[in-house]
């Protein structure tokens, strides 16, 4: 529409989004569809967090807090930081948002002037590159490849940076492809960081908990950069708590007052009642939602298994998250007939149509080569749609 601003034209809507609605329009026509397209987990929301929103209401805690969240919230988010990460962040460094996707937006809007460069490594969330827009920033995509387990190297990342670059944005454990950087990896890309003072870094860690490869590593662990790392987690993977629209960030404190001055203008505090409910999640032991991760484990195996048994298709064995971003390129060239698949978008579409199973493809990540499994549903799903998804690929010559 000519009436709209250009900011609006220039964003694109995100790909999952846009595969579950096809997916819901195609089940309300009285199709099976099975969806491994959005980053939900299909676990209950923990007894004691529903129990902490329960007493919230029935105690009117019902009128508005702090813009950053109550004091009391953000006090226990940072003894979380501290107990599982080892972050020094106070209570006035950390600003509570509706989700972490609003946390991410308030720190890219807070600190990129227009024209100003953002690192993003490639498979990236499909958000980021958005925001940047959003902020009128440029993004520079770094690719990683399925042969550098899609996670990029330091000698990538000091090449990339210029003289406009400010900042880099990247997840870990990673989404769309389930990569966990380790230390010593993390350390590494610090030391780069570390050479360019007015670098700063958006880590997104909301997978923290879904990590099968043992202690989650955080960037801002290392002292000799602290003060440019802007830290972003949620409760919304890890606690089953994806509607209840809870993230949270620490950052340095300029940072962290300048979210929460966007923040201010834009929504105010997230929900009071949601907020009793993340605060009652950061006071648990991270033991007690384990087997969520266990499970997710198991799946990731299953689903593993029987994509082995698909000729063709190319995976790593993700430590961390809950999908898997096989490369799917094997399958470029072939045809059914009336479908000739030329890219992973197009591969998504075929096995929507025929297998009624969708995906969301990896060009919204960055990597049309690869598409995007999501393994968060249950295990006989997931054996139907697996089973759906070879017998539609077979069908190609």
């Amino acid at each position: 529409m000519s009436g709209l601003a250009e900011r609006i034209n220039r964003l694109s809507e995100s790909q999952t989004i846009a595969m579950a609605r096809k997916a819901r329009e195609l089940k309300a026509s009285g199709i099976d569809i099975i969806s491994l397209s959005l980053g939900e987990p299909d676990f209950p929301t923990p007894a004691a967090i529903k129990t902490a929103a329960k007493k919230a209401i029935d105690s009117d805690f019902s009128y508005y807090t702090h813009v950053s969240g109550y004091l009391e919230l953000r006090e226990a988010i940072s003894k979380k930081f501290k107990r599982d990460n080892n972050l020094d962040y106070s209570a006035d460094q950390i600003v509570v948002s509706t989700g972490a996707k609003q946390s991410i937006a308030n720190a890219i809007l807070s600190l990129v002037n227009p024209g100003e460069e953002v690192i993003v490594p490639a498979p990236y969330w499909v958000s980021y590159l958005e925001l940047i827009k959003l902020a009128e920033g440029i993004a520079v995509v770094v690719k990683a490849g399925i042969d550098q387990d899609f996670k990029i190297k330091p000698e990538q990342l000091k090449a990339t940076i210029g003289p406009k670059t400010k900042l880099i944005v990247f997840s870990s454990p990673c989404n769309p492809t389930g990569s966990v950087y380790s230390k010593s990896e993390l350390k590494a890309l610090a030391e780069v960081v570390a050479s360019f003072p007015d670098l700063y870094v958006l880590s997104d860690e909301i997978y923290e908990h879904i990590n099968f490869a043992g202690r989650h590593e955080s960037i801002a662990q290392f002292d000799f950069i602290k003060d440019r790392v802007v830290t972003v987690n949620g409760v919304s993977k890890g606690f089953a708590m994806t509607g209840w629209r809870v993230g949270y960030l620490g950052a340095p404190l300029w940072i962290a007052k300048a979210c929460d001055k966007i923040q201010g203008q834009v929504t105010s505090a997230t929900c009071s009642i949601a907020q009793k409910a993340a605060h009652a999640a950061m006071e648990m032991n991270p033991d007690t939602i384990f087997p969520m991760r266990d499970e997710f484990k198991k799946r990731r195996d299953l689903v593993l298994g029987l994509l082995k048994e698909i000729p063709g298709l190319k995976s790593t064995t993700p430590p961390g998250a809950f999908y898997l971003f096989p490369d799917v390129s094997f399958y470029f060239g072939k045809s059914d007939g009336p479908f000739k698949i030329a890219s992973g978008t197009d591969l998504c579409a075929f096995l929507l149509e025929k297998a009624h199973v969708a995906l969301v493809p990896g060009a919204a990540f960055g990597d049309d080569s690869c598409v995007r499994f999501s393994y968060a549903t249950s295990e006989d799903k997931l054996k139907e749609a697996m089973k759906r998804i070879a017998t539609a690929l077979a069908a190609l010559t």
